[in-house]
Order: C-alpha cells, then structure tokens, then sequence
C-alpha cells in the first residue's frame, strides 16, 4: 500500500464491518427490523449486507460501531473500541483532533517512547497512535513513517 493509499484503510475498515453485522446484531439479541431501524437502514437493505449482497458503506459502518460500541464482537475484531480507527481512516492526511485516550490499554503495544510521547500500536487492526503521558492523543496514522517525525521532533521553548 502506498504512504498516501488511505482509501485502502476505509475499504477494509467497511469490510470488517460488513463481515461483523450479523454477528453483533445476534450478540445485542436484535431482530433484523430492531437493528435495521437502530443503523437507519431498510430491512431489505440489512437482510442484502448480512448476505453479502450490499455493502453498510463508510456512514453505516462508522454508526454500527458507535450505536454499538460496547459489543464484544466490535472489540474483537478492531482491537477495542474503533473510534480512533475510525478517525485515523476519517482524517488520513490531516492533523488528528487531540483528545484524551480511553479504552483498555489491552489492545495497544508500545513500540517507542520518549520523555515527551509513547509511540503504540493496536495489536488488531495495527494501525498506529502518539499519546502522551497523560493519555493525550496527538496523532494517529496507519503508516508509522507519517508520525516519526512527529514523535523525533524535538522540544523547541515554550512546548
């Protein structure tokens, strides 16, 4: 893939979801109208994505795992909750909002640190984060060659 191929992330992020939608509408113990309704989908509509006849697409995906965050099947499949997946693929290329991080430490290796950041990896969907001692988010990227610099930048005077 190449440093700039971010369409590929979103691509596999929707498919994951795809595979996952039945499994997590079971695990809620929703009928197929219940969750149809809750991803604002058409039943036909749900009934075609869990036969692989259609596809949720970006918009259906991301609110799958947000209506349904708290799903041990979403877990599992990006390595704890999404939401920075999901920005990290909504904001490729761009500056990450800084936020502070949640979730369970579980999922995350760290691969570098440094007195200023902790440099980590989600062990499932791999894709990469900066954060700081604090649990501060400061970027996140699915190619480490896009946050070296940022983490290697040193303290300049009033950082």
């Amino acid at each position: 893939m190449g440093k700039n191929d971010h369409s590929t992330e979103r691509q596999t992020f929707i498919a994951a979801c795809d595979a996952k939608v039945k499994l997590v509408r079971v695990e809620a113990g929703l009928t197929q109208d219940a969750m149809a309704h809750a991803l604002g989908l058409s039943k036909k509509t749900l009934v075609d994505i869990e036969k692989g006849r259609r596809t949720l697409g970006w918009t259906g995906s991301v609110a799958l795992c947000l209506v349904f965050g708290d799903s041990e099947v979403i877990a599992g499949t990006f390595g704890g909750t999404p939401v920075d997946l999901i920005q990290t693929a909504a904001f490729a290329g761009q500056p990450v909002h800084r936020r502070r991080v949640t979730g369970s430490p579980t999922w995350w290796t760290a691969v570098m640190e440094n007195d200023r950041y902790i440099l980590q990896q989600n062990v499932i969907s791999q894709h990469y984060r900066i954060i700081t001692h604090d649990k501060t988010r400061i970027a996140s990227a699915f190619d480490l060659d896009e946050l070296l610099p940022i983490f290697n930048h040193p303290l300049t005077e009033g950082q």
